[in-house]
């Protein structure tokens, strides 16, 4: 099993997922707010993606991390790299839960991640993918400076926007 690095921000703190994150993972596939990542889904359903987040680590030496506030210790949601069978490319991806949105958590951590896959993972570039109908994750895209590159179907999903985030170069303010 990959060490699983933990990350600290201003506010939050993005550690290994694990058993513990369940009865959060269990509201937020059990809501609409899930709509946009395969939800609404069953409680097994849940389960199998909680293990599919830590199986990603294993797999591909990186992944996705839980997202927990540092003054509460609620767990916010599920944010890191990301990039499963069926991807282009390596991702970051962000997913917050129920009551979290609205407080640029999405964003904050997103930029700890994508430092993440520049320094310690040394990719020189990844992307963002949001469903087309999802305004609020283009928003934080935009915000972390990725631009609308282009579209890319997938076999679950359907129809996804192509989000390029600024290469490690480019936000070194080197040319890129």
């Amino acid at each position: 099993m990959t060490a699983i690095p933990v990350l600290e921000t201003e506010r939050l703190i993005l550690r290994a997922p694990g058993p513990q994150d369940l009865p959060a993972l269990y509201a937020f596939y059990g809501s609409e707010r899930s709509r946009f990542v395969g939800g609404p889904c069953s409680r097994e359903q849940a389960w199998r993606s909680l293990a599919m987040e830590i199986g990603h680590w294993s797999l591909r030496g990186y992944g996705r991390w839980t997202v927990e506030e540092k003054a509460t210790g609620a767990v916010a949601g599920m944010v890191g790299v990301f990039n499963p069978e069926g991807w282009p490319e390596p991702e970051i991806g962000w997913d917050l839960f129920n009551g979290f949105e609205g407080r640029g958590y999405a964003t904050e951590a997103g930029r700890a991640a994508r430092a993440h896959a520049y320094g310690a993972l040394g990719l020189s570039t990844v992307i963002s993918l949001t469903r087309l109908a999802n305004t609020q994750s283009a928003a934080v895209a935009q915000r972390l400076g990725a631009t609308l590159e282009g579209t890319f179907q997938h076999e679950r999903h359907g129809m996804m926007n192509v989000w390029r985030h600024p290469s490690a170069r480019q936000l070194k303010g080197e040319a890129a």
